[in-house]
């Protein structure tokens, strides 16, 4: 049991996050929190970021002691010794940087020489903002450390410095942000914290750039990949990583090749080389993408977004891949597979032809076309709501399928359920309602329809026997036309949410008999029984004779009783009366009250009511008596009270 438990350490960094649109005036506050008086304001001086640095500029005022724009990719050590040198001449007390990861990766190296604080402004989608490690390059060699003191103390980010962003540097620094959340996952120092981060960036980072793919200035998929960005970051600094970092460090410091570029075609052939060897993670980051494999998955969504597949098209050289791979293996490092020159130089070949990974034996083809032909077919339809459930419908029932991997076999069972579900349902037989009943579908509809006023009687299921119509009653009336059975007398009142009486109101009841069978399973009576339409009175007020509720079962003699049967389910129900209620400016209400102490009221999972209908309020004493009844009429033995009272809500347009 001991060699199943889960060990982990995990450690949170210190930074301070700020989130939001229009955060970057909030950049003057943050650096005096810091304590500064004199800024360094760092930016690689690229034409694009020089607006977005003028607004930091402005927002930082008169603490702006000195500028330094040459901030370089990978970091090269001389960039960061002329950068020093400028911030000892200016006396800086603070580094504030705003850019990518070039700018960061400058502020980080100033200041584990100075140990000054650091306030970084990211104005794409890097994340080593939120990281204690820096890759600096020398004698085109990079290499990388961590430490404290490279952890930047504030990290702002503006969704509106964003906006701007060029599409193909957003999807490569989206897939970069991607990364960092794939390698988290099967770090040998991965925690439930960084699982559950991780995975949430996969899924933002799919969403995001396919809908920054229809539009590049959608505000709402900028802050998801944005926010996703800054989870997977967190990750990275959280965890150690692995062959997809280590290839890219080589690549760009010994090769000169861009960096978010790089990690962009090189992500999905890194997760095909590990892919046997996590085939757990694999599976995990497959499900975020909603696809049947990791690595072709993200090759896909890479593709499709219009990044880069290719190391030739970003400057390699076919000559120069045997000696990455000889670089790359040339220091150990954690790594789910073992790494060798020759299984390294393969997966670098492919990635400079831009080969698409192939899928994992056995993993299912990739559907999502035929899906998405599906849901276009639906483009016509004038109904927007039609239109939404369908889609949503089709591409839950084809994950469905996909997922579970369904069988031919399996899937004609499935439609031969459906059909003899369809053949037994009846007029006073309704499977799919049973089906709908014991699946707990009825219950969730119920809930999202019915139990949003907190301070009414909650909803419940209307059951598979509900006859529209049933015959009105007068106050006091016996509906249960004689059939034995321990007398009840309900005393029932309906009130609005304030409690007064609401007079007029029509309330149905229905119920089964002693056996637990209703009317309409029993051909032989004559007429409706325990049922009946009454009116309440100026009091809100209604009274009736019946018989005290049983457990039954539901009918199983079909096919809904064949699948509780094959997963060991009983098909019984708690004991109750149902009511439906409506009266004029107020919300219907259908519900259940159930006997307290019935059986199947209480239990492990499926040893309770067998539809899921049973809710706390809707349990209430059905109270023994003996002796002289409220109307006077004669009983011998016992006999039991229902006294309750149903709050309704009003109608939003009548107050």
């Amino acid at each position: 049991m001991r060699s199943s438990v889960r060990g982990f350490v995990h450690t949170t960094g210190p930074s301070r996050v700020i989130f939001g649109a229009g955060t970057v005036e909030r950049v003057r506050a943050e650096a005096e929190r810091l304590g500064a008086t004199r800024v360094l304001l760092l930016s690689g001086g690229s034409p694009a970021l020089r607006k977005d640095t003028a607004r930091l500029r402005e927002a930082l005022g008169d603490l702006v002691a000195a500028e330094f724009d040459g901030a370089a990719a990978h970091t090269p050590v001389e960039v960061t010794e002329r950068a020093l040198e400028l911030l000892r001449e200016r006396r800086a007390d603070c580094l504030v940087a705003i850019g990518g990861g070039s700018t960061t990766g400058l502020s980080k190296a100033l200041a584990v020489r100075t140990d000054l604080p650091q306030l970084v402004v990211p104005t794409t989608y890097a994340g080593s903002e939120v990281t204690s490690v820096l890759g600096e390059t020398e004698n085109g060699r990079k290499t990388t450390r961590s430490a404290p003191a490279i952890l930047p103390e504030t990290v702002v980010y503006d969704v509106d410095l964003t906006l701007g962003l060029p599409l193909p540097m957003s999807v490569t620094s989206g897939v970069n942000a991607l990364a960092h959340a794939v390698e988290a996952l099967y770090s040998p120092d991965a925690t439930p914290v960084t699982d559950a981060m991780a995975l949430e960036a996969v899924a933002a980072v799919a969403r995001a750039l396919s809908a920054l793919h229809d539009d590049p200035a959608d505000p709402a998929a900028r802050a998801e990949l944005l926010r996703a960005a800054w989870l997977a970051g967190t990750c990275l600094g959280a965890v150690g990583m692995g062959l997809h970092h280590k290839l890219c460090h080589t690549l760009g410091g010994a090769f000169g090749l861009p960096h978010a570029e790089t990690h962009t075609v090189v992500l999905p052939h890194a997760m095909a080389y590990n892919a046997p060897a996590a085939p757990e993670a694999m599976e995990r980051i497959a499900r975020a993408l909603g696809v049947p494999d990791a690595p072709t998955g993200v090759f896909d969504l890479i593709t499709r977004a219009g990044g880069p597949t290719a190391l030739r098209d970003l400057g390699l050289a076919e000559a120069d891949l045997d000696r990455a791979a000889e670089l790359a293996t040339a220091q150990p490092y954690p790594n789910p597979r073992e790494l060798t020159r020759a299984g390294l130089a393969g997966l670098l070949r492919d990635a400079w032809q831009g080969r698409r990974p192939q899928p994992a034996a056995g993993s299912a083809p990739d559907l999502r076309p035929l899906t998405d032909e599906v849901v276009a077919s639906f483009g016509n339809c004038a109904d927007p709501r039609l239109r939404r459930l369908l889609t949503d419908l089709v591409r839950t029932l084809h994950a469905y399928t996909v997922r579970n991997d369904l069988t031919p076999a399996e899937w004609q069972r499935a439609i031969a359920f459906l059909t003899e579900t369809g053949h037994i349902t009846t007029d006073t037989r309704q499977e799919f309602i049973l089906l709908s009943d014991t699946l707990g579908v009825s219950s969730v509809v119920d809930a999202l329809a019915n139990s949003r006023t907190p301070d009414t009687t909650s909803s419940a299921i209307l059951g598979p026997f509900y006859v529209a119509g049933p015959p009105a009653a007068a106050s006091g009336s016996d509906i249960a036309g004689g059939l034995p059975g321990t007398p009840l007398w309900a005393d029932i009142r309906v009130t609005d949410r304030r409690g007064a009486p609401v007079a007029d109101a029509v309330v149905d009841v229905w119920q089964s008999n002693e056996d637990g069978f209703y009317d309409v399973q029993l051909p032989d009576l004559d007429g409706p029984v325990l049922r009946a339409r009454f009116t309440t009175d100026a009091d809100g007020r209604l009274t009736f004779w019946s018989i005290l509720p049983s457990a039954y079962p539901i009918p199983d003699d079909g096919p809904v009783g064949r699948m509780l049967a094959a997963v060991g389910r009983h098909p019984y129900r708690a004991p109750h009366v149902h009511f439906l209620i409506t009266a004029p400016g107020h919300q219907p209400l259908i519900t259940q009250l159930f006997v307290r102490g019935g059986a199947y009221l209480d239990g492990a999972p499926g040893q309770r009511d067998t539809v899921f209908g049973v809710k706390d309020d809707l349990v209430t004493d059905f109270v023994p008596h003996t002796g002289p009844t409220p109307d006077g009429r004669p009983v011998d033995g016992e006999w039991r009270l229902l006294a309750f009272t149903f709050r309704i809500a009003s109608l939003p347009e009548s107050g």
